[in-house]
């Protein structure tokens, strides 16, 4: 959303809608007590830029031109808490407004946009006729977000999740891939023990495992590696990388049949079922804590 758009906007934002125009916030479609100009002025820019880091300069020049004489950090933070508290939000447990420390604030919660804008036909306006006879222009809403035409999660339809615990879980998934591969080319022998009873697919199905381990080991240190350091490029790369990895990890979700006389086939069919999820679990992972991992360094 460009700071230049000027058409009449409604924003919604988890179980919350605000109304640009009127200064309407709306929670569940019920009115929630109005807010104080400047805290709904901050939270119209926030909204506007989310995903983005709004400095305190940019507030100051907005909200407390140069010529106003005002204990400026009061005010802006008097300001932010009366958004928060409209929200329900905190600073210790950020849901919607994000503080980042000498650098200013964020939305960190996903944003929707709708717009009310005329319906042009054939270069006309269309119009309906009022209870008094008047002809005026017919008033709709279109969205700017994406039309969900994907089976797959969206991040509108996922909560925020601290970045912390995407961090931790995420990784700990690239962590137990990276166990299997080393366990399969340790105990290559049995593997390849246990495959000779599968006839002329045998060779086939060994070195197919060979080769997709060989080629997630450098795929998964680097996902590690890209998380620890919080690579700012890691959530549109995991989503380049996402096709290929579906494949490749929806093929190991098999390999705990390799070991069905050893831990029975319910447990088998158990532990694949759960590893046919994992891929799908890494994306709404990077989803849910899309804001935490774009971060960006200031």
């Amino acid at each position: 959303m460009s700071e230049g758009n000027t058409q009449p906007r409604l924003f919604r934002f988890g179980m919350f809608e605000l109304d640009c125009v009127t200064g309407e916030l709306r929670k569940d479609g019920k009115s929630r007590p109005r807010i104080r100009d400047q805290a709904l002025q901050i939270l119209i820019m926030l909204l506007e830029k989310s995903e983005d880091v709004v400095s305190r300069d940019e507030l100051r020049e907005r909200l407390w031109p140069s010529d106003t004489f005002v204990d400026f950090d009061h005010g802006l933070n008097t300001a932010i808490n009366l958004a928060r508290s409209a929200l329900g939000d905190s600073a210790a447990n950020p849901k919607f407004i994000q503080t980042l420390p000498r650098r200013g604030y964020r939305f960190i919660a996903p944003v929707q946009i709708v717009n009310r804008e005329n319906v042009v036909a054939g270069g006309e306006e269309k119009l309906y006729k009022t209870s008094d006879g008047a002809e005026r222009p017919t008033e709709v809403l279109t969205t700017e977000a994406t039309v969900r035409s994907s089976i797959l999660s969206d991040h509108r339809d996922l909560p925020v999740v601290r970045k912390e615990s995407v961090r931790i879980l995420f990784s700990l998934i690239q962590l137990l891939y990276l166990i299997f591969y080393i366990i399969l080319l340790v105990r290559l022998s049995f593997a390849e023990a246990v495959l000779n009873d599968w006839g002329r697919y045998a060779f086939t199905v060994l070195m197919a495992l060979v080769v997709t381990a060989a080629i997630g080991i450098p795929v998964r240190l680097y996902l590690l590696m890209a998380m620890a350091f919080r690579y700012q490029g890691l959530n549109e790369k995991f989503k380049k990388l996402f096709p290929f990895l579906l494949v490749l990890d929806e093929m190991w979700a098999l390999t705990p049949f390799l070991c069905v006389q050893q831990i029975g086939l319910g447990l088998a069919i158990a532990t694949a079922a759960a590893l046919l999820y994992l891929p799908f679990s890494q994306r709404s992972l990077l989803l849910m804590g899309a804001e935490g991992i774009r971060e960006r360094i200031g």
